[in-house]
């Protein structure tokens, strides 16, 4: 892969973007531990272009152990719509967020097949080096 998806790339924010703290958070957001990452993690949650947004309800962001790893991002040009965005600089890669769906039912991913779990190189090669 050179260069970033176009789909994607047009409502991913640059990896500088998450360092620096630049990045706006919009609630549906996951909650759970605030642990900074120890390490690099193998593979990488990214959502893909068929994410919905779940009508501002989606279960991935439920299952996220990590606190603001997933959000909301309106998009701008279609409100109300929008879509999750995974924060690369906190995914642990635990895959948690591809496994269950509501109410606890176990899924094979997300049922608009909308996250993929990419291998760190690929990510970086893709979207840039992570800092750590």
């Amino acid at each position: 892969m050179d260069g970033k998806d176009s789909a994607v790339s047009a409502w991913f924010p640059a990896i500088e973007e998450f360092t620096s703290g630049s990045v706006v958070k919009s609630a549906p957001i996951s909650e759970g531990k605030n642990d900074k990452r120890k390490r690099k993690p193998n593979i990488v949650a990214v959502i893909n272009e068929c994410c919905t947004g779940c009508a501002g309800s989606p279960a991935c962001v439920e299952y996220c152990p990590v606190a603001d790893c997933m959000f909301w991002m309106p998009d701008d040009s279609n409100p109300p719509f929008g879509h999750i965005v995974v924060d690369p600089i906190l995914c642990i890669g635990c895959k948690l967020c591809t496994s269950k769906g509501p109410e606890g039912a176990f899924l094979e991913g997300c049922p608009w097949d909308a996250i993929d779990m990419v291998p760190l190189p690929e990510f970086e090669v893709q979207y840039g080096a992570l800092p750590f």
